[in-house]
């Protein structure tokens, strides 16, 4: 969707697909202060110095379909990997618009971590509890009659809501301590920020996670293009800012009495989901923002 929206725009741009890393490569070093080198790709060689933006969006290289039957020490395996993390240095270090730098999206590998941070914008952020001893789980229950629970990592999970029929299993979590959250009642909405643009999506939904609504046994979540206040929408751009992310996606729940909860802020928002349901210029404006916008 990016790459069409700079098509649309004239911008020109070069494409990597992952699975053409036996094709590709890269050449980088440091010189003088200087990020210089050379990208090999689809028969092309391009300055890296001529590079002014990187829009990354890279999966684990392990699960890639031609390396995933592959030992850990094939020739095969040691070459992708070691591109790509020639590729994700020069995104680090390059002097040039990037969406998003590793060292900005790291926060979100620790969600405990990135609450403390989201506090400090202003945000509200629900009663918490990280533990691995189920009685304590049993006193947060009764004290909040419903709460949820989710991963503490970065890696994607179904939130779910705590039920009777969980309390056979609780003891499970004395191997894994687990989050979990009171319950905020209200309206979910998912805010992503493009540099200085805000887009605002609420979702109508009986389910705890809308994004598995159909799975949760609910019907399929609803989205609708809103606006924010003035106020509030100045709120998610400095918080974008102050985590360092030029592109990010904000999961927020408005209670009706206007109280503001954030959730998490996510780094790289598969985004697409919610431009295709309310035809919000989203792609449109990541593109913007690479070509200097």
């Amino acid at each position: 969707m990016v790459r069409e929206a700079l098509d649309g725009c004239g911008k020109r741009h070069v494409l990597f697909n992952q699975r053409q890393f036996s094709i590709t490569s890269i050449m980088l070093e440091i010189s003088s202060g200087q990020t210089v080198g050379r990208l090999h790709v689809n028969g092309d060689s391009y300055p890296l110095e001529e590079f002014t933006a990187i829009f990354t969006r890279l999966m684990d290289y392990r699960f890639l379909p031609e390396l995933k039957d592959q030992p850990e020490s094939s020739p095969s395996r040691q070459l992708c990997r070691n591109m790509l993390d020639t590729l994700n240095r020069w995104a680090e270090i390059a002097p040039a618009r990037v969406v998003n730098r590793a060292a900005s999206m790291s926060s979100n590998f620790s969600k405990p971590f990135q609450a403390q941070l989201i506090r400090r914008f202003g945000f509200e952020v629900p009663e918490t509890l990280i533990t691995n001893d189920p009685e304590l789980v049993k006193a947060f229950r009764a004290r909040h009659q419903r709460i949820i629970y989710k991963s503490i990592s970065g890696v994607r999970s179904i939130v779910q809501t705590f039920n009777d029929g969980d309390m056979d299993r609780l003891e499970s979590i004395r191997w894994c301590p687990t989050q979990f959250q009171a319950f905020v009642d209200g309206t979910n909405v998912r805010v992503h920020t493009v540099g200085q643009k805000v887009f605002a999506t609420a979702i109508s939904t009986d389910a705890t996670d809308y994004r598995y609504a159909h799975r949760q046994g609910g019907n399929r979540a609803k989205l609708r293009a809103v606006e924010l206040s003035d106020d509030l929408a100045e709120m998610c751009v400095k918080l974008s800012e102050g985590l360092g992310l030029a592109f990010a996606g904000i999961d927020l729940k408005i209670t009706h009495d206007n109280r503001v909860y954030c959730f998490e802020v996510n780094p790289s928002p598969a985004f697409s989901y919610y431009e295709s349901n309310t035809g919000q210029p989203i792609a449109r404006a990541v593109a913007g923002y690479l070509a200097g916008e």
